[in-house]
């Protein structure tokens, strides 16, 4: 396909998104247009396989498929209902994928919206990659600072190793902190959390926490009155993960919470190019 005829293509179907309330979709009678479709319930037969493709990939049609009525304008100059469909992104590239492959301009759109599609998988990556990064961070800060506060209530360096060890146990299950480093494979040398998911890493903050809180609050002094409060809490936030089904102890490590942080580096500029034709919402499911 000749550059300039892409980047025609490329416009017509930019130029064919409409955007309401930070939601971006497309008409079906616009598609079947830019498609070369000439009948409307042969471009309907397309749009039918499309949705069967829709539910077999699990999604909800409705998400993605919206059959709505507009006012045309006839030759008349009388006016009259038709029906239309509206469609998300990935509607639209399931309709492609099932359209005439023979039209150039189908033939365009299965790899724009492919394309525009992979562009959000990874912004949504990105996204998941940054929640991770700054919970841990949050953890470091919460440890820091209850180290400091214990440090004042009679608990050295290393009293606050034990009840952090402590406070694992509870948490995990029955496994210390070492024990977890060799369930998990993580070096002796670097920090468990590092290897953590995020609702984990969140817990562990969440204990830490309420943690600092009581000290606080009523004054603990000594590692084991500390130590029996950091349990309790880490007990506590388990129970509230139990009840949604999860185990902490089960969940699989995750990538090395450094490598991580250079992809983010890496990565925020390309991303930032790459997706800065999507649409403000992440999530096509709103439309």
């Amino acid at each position: 396909m000749k550059k300039e005829i892409i980047i025609k293509l490329s416009k017509t179907f930019e130029e064919a998104a409409y955007i309401e309330q930070d939601v971006e979709y497309w008409m079906a009678r616009d598609l079947q247009r830019l498609f070369e479709y000439s009948d409307w319930d042969n471009f309907l037969n397309v749009i039918e396989k499309a949705k069967t493709a829709c539910l077999n990939s699990k999604s909800l049609i409705n998400s993605h498929f919206r059959e709505v009525t507009k006012m045309v304008t006839l030759g008349s100059g009388t006016q009259r209902k038709i029906p239309d469909i509206m469609l998300s992104r990935y509607a639209c590239y399931l309709v492609a994928q099932n359209g005439d492959s023979r039209k150039e301009p189908i033939a365009f759109a299965q790899s724009y919206f492919a394309l525009q599609t992979r562009k959000q998988e990874l912004l949504e990556q990105h996204i998941e990659m940054i929640e991770r990064l700054e919970a841990r961070h949050k953890l470091s800060q919460t440890e820091k600072e209850l180290s400091s506060a214990l440090y004042q209530h009679g608990v050295d360096g290393q009293g606050f190793a034990r009840i952090r060890s402590r406070g694992d146990q509870a948490l995990f299950g029955g496994s210390n902190t070492i024990e977890m480093k060799h369930k998990l494979g993580v070096p002796e040398s670097r920090s468990l959390a590092d290897f953590l998911p995020t609702i984990t890493i969140k817990a562990k903050d969440f204990a830490g926490e309420i943690t600092h809180f009581n000290v606080k609050k009523e004054n603990l002094q000594g590692e084991n009155r500390i130590s029996n409060e950091h349990v309790k809490n880490n007990q506590g936030v388990r129970r509230v993960l139990l009840e949604s089904n999860i185990y902490p102890e089960e969940l699989p490590i995750e990538e090395d919470i450094k490598k991580v942080e250079r992809k983010i580096e890496q990565t925020s500029e390309k991303l930032m190019k790459e997706t800065s034709s999507l649409p403000s919402n992440l999530d096509a499911k709103n439309l």
